[in-house]
């Protein structure tokens, strides 16, 4: 069974630990969500409303 849970980063995070919490999860670099993000962003918007969308259904990670 997999106990992996996507939750936000408390400890890897620039806003609000959305992409540490998904780089966590998926077992990549933060930086390279990151950038991922920031290219949505600047090609079609819909980097920032995915972005707001996470960070407001993913809890905070209870672990530091």
């Amino acid at each position: 069974m997999n106990d992996k849970k996507l939750t936000r980063s408390r400890t890897d995070k620039m806003i609000a630990g959305v992409c540490g919490g998904l780089s966590q999860y998926l077992g990549i670099d933060s930086t390279i969500v990151r950038l991922i993000f920031a290219v949505l962003l600047v090609f079609g918007g819909g980097g920032g409303i995915l972005y707001l969308i996470l960070w407001l259904v993913m809890p905070e990670s209870t672990e530091f």
